[in-house]
């Protein structure tokens, strides 16, 4: 069986979170071929891999979002080559009608029509005019078309792309990646499915309502972009998977049949927390407080800095751990430097990356501050070492807390994001009770042990592929689907 795995913005090229798991579960399932198809920005990105891939990834295939410059100066209009039918399938896109999705993948895979001679050409001029004279008037006509065709290029790269041929795409998120995924099951005959780690088109809305490089309606017409894309994908895919209860509640109120939703939860190895090295002698005089993450803004280092500072200043024993590489965004990463210095904290220890099981140990308890996340695999590894967290509300973290079911307690503190007051606090309760620590960690670790194991997930994803595999009559026996020990 051959399984070809979409990604967007990490596998390969980024460690940790999503990265982790998609490497974790290609490595679970030696005897199955897997391809990537990985979704970058650009082609700095190309080969620039931060994981060796395992002997079972036979192939690797990038998709360039931001292939090519487009500046006005050097285009000119070009004659329409579109049919007739083309034409109105494009329409339907850009005039968000009912998407006529298979005709676009045939014009953009079987045609000689270029991107270039689409979003040049008098077709796409009109279309975009009729979509401007219908609801934007008020703006600008230059810069709404210009505009319209950098929010286009993306997705007729996406279009464009020669997807490698397999038996199941394995697509690790909505997006430009669900539209791969179909266009591939479209072609090859193949399945899908589709495993969100966080709801795309709420994380995408939710980036674009802060950002400061759009504004205006243009901010309304990327997230509906970014819906339609996941809309169809939701509607090809065979099986949508989620992380947890509340988000593929939220997935089927984006418009994804309940009857293909199933909830998987993520999984660690807790084996490989057990025995880990604890306090050394330089650790007694502290309270040790760990943040495994890449230092990146939507891990929001800054509040936790900010938070750990003042906290510092009434309990001087306490001492920040900041576990990860900072490669990912450095003029971020030098911000957070920076603010360490001009706050003037002591005990605040920027390690880049490391192996976590030498230093999970040594803390008293873990932290992350993050203003998006799904099913964190640091919370749950912290669990599977014995250790509580502080977390901010977000993506399945208070469910990790407070516990979906169970009776175990709670195996750490909830706050809001980017309440600096409220984390500082927190920090200080926590370090005040070694019972308390002690306490949730035990809580925490019993929740790991009782449905966050890597061997539960697994034999999740053993059942799926093996469930895809029966029929499309694929021949199997047990060995191909055998999990990794």
């Amino acid at each position: 069986m051959r399984i070809c795995i979409v990604a967007e913005g990490c596998y390969p090229y980024v460690v940790g979170g999503v990265s982790s798991w998609i490497h974790n579960l290609i490595k679970s399932f030696p005897n199955l071929e897997f391809v990537v198809l990985a979704i970058v920005a650009n082609r700095s990105f190309s080969g620039n891999f931060v994981y060796e891939l395992p002997e079972n990834v036979t192939e690797v295939h990038e998709l360039y979002l931001e292939d090519k410059e487009w500046q006005q100066k050097k285009k000119k209009m070009r004659r329409s080559k579109l049919s007739k039918e083309d034409y109105y399938a494009l329409r339907s896109l850009v005039l968000n009608q009912e998407v006529q999705w298979e005709r676009l993948f045939d014009l953009f895979q079987k045609s000689s029509t270029s991107i270039e001679d689409i979003l040049m050409g008098e077709d796409f001029f009109r279309i975009v005019q009729d979509s401007y004279d219908l609801q934007y008037p008020q703006i600008v006509f230059s810069d709404f078309l210009w505009t319209m065709r950098s929010i286009y290029l993306p997705l007729f790269f996406t279009l464009k792309m020669e997807v490698p041929k397999a038996d199941l795409y394995h697509c690790i998120v909505t997006g430009y990646a669900g539209i791969l995924g179909s266009m591939a099951k479209y072609f090859h005959g193949s399945r899908l499915m589709i495993s969100e780690h966080g709801i795309y088109t709420r994380e995408r809305e939710e980036e674009l309502i802060k950002a400061d490089w759009v504004q205006g309606v243009y901010k309304d017409i990327w997230i509906e972009q970014f819906r339609k894309m996941s809309n169809h994908a939701y509607e090809r895919a065979d099986i949508v998977t989620s992380l947890y209860e509340r988000a593929r509640t939220l997935q089927i109120e984006l418009g994804c049949p309940a009857e293909k939703t199933r909830v998987t939860p993520n999984g660690v190895n807790v084996e490989m927390f057990q025995d880990i090295p604890g306090k050394q002698e330089e650790d007694l005089a502290h309270i040790n407080i760990g943040a495994v993450l890449r230092v990146t803004p939507i891990k929001d280092v800054k509040t936790m800095i900010q938070a750990f500072g003042y906290a510092r200043k009434e309990n001087e024993e306490l001492k920040l751990w900041i576990m990860g590489p900072w490669e990912e965004d450095e003029e971020y990463a030098k911000e957070c430097f920076d603010l360490v210095e001009l706050m003037e904290i002591p005990d605040v220890e920027f390690t880049g990356r490391v192996n976590v099981r030498e230093y999970l140990g040594r803390m008293d308890f873990t932290i992350l501050t993050s203003i998006s996340e799904g099913q964190p695999l640091t919370i749950l590894e912290s669990y599977a070492a014995g250790k509580p967290v502080i977390a901010t509300d977000v993506g399945n973290c208070a469910g990790l807390i407070y516990g979906e079911g169970d009776s175990f307690g709670e195996a750490g503190i909830l706050t809001h994001i980017m309440n600096v007051d409220e984390i500082a606090r927190a920090i200080l309760k926590l370090a005040a009770s070694g019972k308390r620590r002690q306490r949730m960690g035990e809580a925490g670790y019993k929740r790991v042990m009782s449905k966050y194991k890597l061997q539960d997930m697994k034999e999740t994803y053993k059942q799926l592929y093996q469930d895809f595999a029966r029929v499309m009559e694929i021949p199997w026996t047990e060995e191909d689907f055998k999990p990794s020990l």
